[in-house]
């Protein structure tokens, strides 16, 4: 920022002869009236005049999150918008009124616990010292001086007032003498704070005590590890018989549901009983194991007109229980290179999960090399069966696709929130969307979903699995995936239903995506001319505008900025809850390596497959049940 600094919407910032910092305006179209507004709540709206309907379009509104709102959190409170919640006291300082903050009043702000040396009246102690907090939006209120980093560090040093500092390029030394106000943690981007803290407070004087930990909880891992090793083995003794076909008759110890016999369903598989899978255990207490003599029966000996489609998981077969009751069951394919991890995945996941918009897994069928998921039938196919096909489009009037929308929102909201796990997704498309015989929409394929623990926001990966047109950038380009991954790819979907193309169906033309071409004729005031034609006419016209308004927020480009899927699922369910103005998205692609001629050959191939990009590396996944 030696000359000045140039930020979007216009705005820029430069520094005068005088020492002082100027901020100046400039519309990227001088032509165009602009005007900035503070509305009676508070917020601040840029509007444009539009001169065909000669009013003012609003073309953004702040703050447009919790985080935003001047000190949300209080002095020396930090605030993180993808938090939960979303303020934290600095490292050093607690809640000032605790009883206020468990009920969710972060307004008092914090308080440190141990006081600084120049405001102890005597001068035993250590001396105080700085901690770095990293990513952070700097707080308000700061003296700026023309010092370089070291001798900023010595002039807060030498001050007892001064309580932070920080070195930021262009604008030099920064001086906090006063409470901090509104600092915010961005995750990945931001300046670097210095925070003085009490001896007590830093590193280095909890040395000795981390030393003793780390040695009882070394002790403690060793015996823990000796007694997991002994009790494997007895266990490895104890299920060993359940591998033969021979074994899974009359081993006792394992519960094994017989078609012929009953249509109840054990419930309890838990100790002996649990799975062993390729020399993994899997522990099964909530998932009944069925016999695979019966599932052949149910199946007609998985006959090719029981066969409902082929996935990457293996072939996918409608039977028929004795009570009547039909079922789908993914076999799989013992040439599978991809299909034993997602058989545990889904095992330990969908097994603990009940909402009416999940597919219901059944069980499951372990005999030899034979492993099979027994899953309730969808009549109705999948999403993509009738949203894609010209002929099909128009049984999927509005109001159904509305209800569609709404009911994935809610099982999504139900995985990342209400469940017994927090579960990412990591590949919802219209093939995973199954529908029942009412066009009920049901999320399935877990084989690619990871549980979340209680504190973690983010998880970084190495292998990025997912499928081409929904991945969001975070995830594509760096292996971070959250929450917010998921609503990505629920925006895209939601996109998709609106206009009844696939995303990756403009490859061919001017746009790269549908996101693009979206965001075009929304910005325009043309958005009614993505909506499906087979509806365009039926359609309630302002549900409609909210579901494209919604999409594009949730496909923005930082996952910041993107609504939680609470927040998704009251927009929707709400007329009157106003949605943020989304901005213009500039990833348009996750194209890496995959040229237009690999895209363009796998479609024709075969044309319900997806296209699935993992590491940069290229493979087509079938859809699971639908074809």
């Amino acid at each position: 920022m030696a000359a000045s600094t140039t930020y979007r919407y216009g705005f820029k910032v430069t520094p005068g002869n005088d020492g002082k910092f100027y901020l100046t305006y400039n519309p990227s179209d001088p032509s165009e009236l602009m005007k900035f507004q503070i509305t009676w709540n508070g917020f601040e709206e840029q509007k444009r005049w539009n001169e065909s309907t000669k009013a003012w379009q609003v073309m953004q509104s702040q703050p447009s999150e919790e985080c935003e709102k001047y000190n949300h959190c209080g002095n020396f409170g930090v605030c993180t918008p993808s938090g939960s919640p979303n303020c934290r006291c600095l490292e050093g300082f607690q809640p000032r009124h605790p009883d206020q903050w468990r009920l969710g009043n972060w307004s008092g702000g914090c308080e440190r616990r141990s006081p600084l040396q120049c405001q102890r009246n005597a001068s035993n102690g250590g001396e105080d010292g700085f901690k770095a907090v990293r990513c952070t939006k700097l707080p308000d209120f700061a003296d700026v001086y023309q010092l370089s980093s070291d001798d900023c560090k010595k002039w807060c040093q030498n001050n007892c007032s001064c309580k932070a500092y920080a070195h930021v390029t262009g604008i030099q030394c920064m001086i906090w003498n006063g409470d901090l106000t509104d600092v915010q943690n961005h995750m990945q981007s931001g300046n670097t704070l210095y925070m003085r803290l009490a001896y007590s407070e830093l590193d280095h004087s909890r040395m000795s005590t981390y030393v003793i930990v780390l040695i009882v909880l070394a002790g403690l891992a060793f015996l823990a590890i000796c007694i997991w090793l002994l009790w494997m083995l007895k266990k490895k003794l104890k299920v060993l018989p359940t591998a033969t076909p021979a074994s899974m008759s009359t081993n006792h110890e394992l519960q094994v549901y017989d078609l012929s016999r009953s249509k109840e369903y054990p419930t309890d598989l838990s100790g002996p009983g649990d799975l062993v899978i390729e020399g993994s255990q899997v522990n099964g207490p909530d998932l009944p194991m069925f016999n695979f003599n019966c599932v052949a029966a149910a199946t007609n000996n998985f006959s090719e007109e029981n066969k409902l489609g082929q996935g990457g998981f293996g072939p996918v077969y409608k039977g028929k229980l004795p009570g009547g009751e039909e079922i789908a069951v993914k076999r799989l394919s013992k040439i599978s290179g991809q299909g034993l991890q997602e058989f545990k995945n889904e095992i330990i996941l969908i097994a603990k999960l009940q909402h009416r918009n999940l597919v219901r897994l059944l069980g499951c069928s372990i005999q030899g090399d034979e492993k099979m998921l027994i899953y309730e039938y969808m009549p109705n196919k999948s999403l993509d069966y009738f949203l894609f096909d010209p002929e099909k489009q128009g049984l999927l009037e509005w109001n159904k696709r509305f209800e569609i929308i709404e009911g994935i929102a809610r099982g999504l909201l139900y995985l990342h929130r209400d469940s017994r796990l927090r579960i990412i997704h990591r590949d919802l498309k219209a093939s995973n969307i199954l529908l029942d015989e009412g066009m009920n929409p049901k999320i399935s394929d877990f084989g690619m979903a990871r549980i979340f623990g209680a504190n973690q926001n983010e998880i970084n990966t190495n292998r990025v699995v997912g499928t081409y047109g929904y991945m969001a950038p975070e995830y594509a380009m760096e292996g971070l995936f959250s929450v917010k991954s998921d609503v990505y790819s629920f925006g895209v979907l939601l996109l998709e239903i609106v206009s009844g193309r696939r995303n990756t169906s403009f490859r061919m033309t001017d746009h790269v995506i549908l996101i693009a071409y979206a965001w075009d004729l929304w910005s325009e005031g043309k958005a009614m001319e993505m909506v499906d034609p087979s509806i365009r006419d039926s359609c309630n016209e302002n549900e409609v505008l909210r579901c494209i308004q919604l999409g594009m927020l949730c496909v923005q480009d930082s996952a910041l900025h993107r609504p939680n899927m609470a927040s998704v699922v009251l927009m929707l369910e709400s007329s009157t809850t106003s949605i943020p103005l989304p901005r213009e998205p500039t990833f348009t692609s996750v194209r890496a390596s995959i040229d237009t001629e690999t895209f363009m050959e796998a479609q024709e191939i075969t044309s319900s497959n997806d296209l699935t990009v993992s590491m940069g590396e290229i493979s087509t996944i079938s859809n699971e049940v639908v074809d």
